[in-house]
C-alpha cells in the first residue's frame, strides 16, 4: 500500500465534466494497492495518514496533522503508483491489486479515516478524473506499505 499525501489550500475532483468532490485546507491523497496488500495494513496506513505532521504551528514548524488542524481530506484511487519502471520505458502494474479487491480496501480505508473523526471525500474508482489543487508548501510525502 502506498499513500501520496500532498499538503494543499484546496483540491477537487471533476469526472466527466462534474465536480464530484471538493475540499478546503486539509490533504489530497493518492492511494495504491499492490499484491499481498490485504485490510491488516488499513489500520496502520490510516493512523499514519491522520497524524502525519506536515501542517505548521504557531512558530512555523511542521508540527500539526491534518486531525490536528481539522483539515480535510480527498482521496483519489491511484493504482499507477504501484508501477515499475525497472525494464523499458512503459511502465508495468503487474504488482498492483486487481480492481475489485482494490476499490474494497480503498474504502475499507476510507472508513477507517472517517472514523478518526475527518472529513473525507473521494474519487471515483475506475473513472478517468481530473484533480485540480493548490499545494501549499509545495510539501509532498510518500507512505509506503506499513506490516502489521
Amino acid at each position: 500500500m502506498k499513500v501520496l499525501a500532498q499538503r494543499v489550500l484546496d483540491a477537487s475532483c471533476v469526472i466527466e465534466g462534474t465536480p464530484t468532490a471538493s475540499i478546503e485546507k486539509g490533504l489530497l491523497i493518492y492511494v495504491s494497492f499492490k499484491e499481498g496488500d490485504d485490510a491488516s495494513v488499513i489500520p496502520k496506513m490510516v493512523t499514519k495518514t491522520a497524524k502525519l505532521r506536515i501542517f505548521e504551528d504557531d512558530e512555523g514548524k511542521m508540527n500539526k496533522s491534518v486531525l490536528d488542524t481539522k483539515g480535510s481530506i480527498l482521496a483519489i484511487p491511484q493504482f499507477t503508483l504501484e508501477a515499475s519502471t525497472k525494464k523499458g520505458h512503459r511502465p508495468s502494474f503487474k504488482e498492483a491489486l486487481t480492481p475489485r479487491k482494490a476499490e474494497t480496501l480503498f474504502l475499507y480505508f476510507i472508513q477507517r479515516l472517517k472514523k478518526e473523526g475527518i472529513t473525507v471525500k473521494t474519487g471515483q474508482f475506475q473513472s478517468e478524473m481530473f484533480i485540480k489543487s493548490t499545494n501549499h508548501g509545495p510539501v509532498t510525502v510518500m507512505m509506503e506499505r506499513v506490516t502489521p
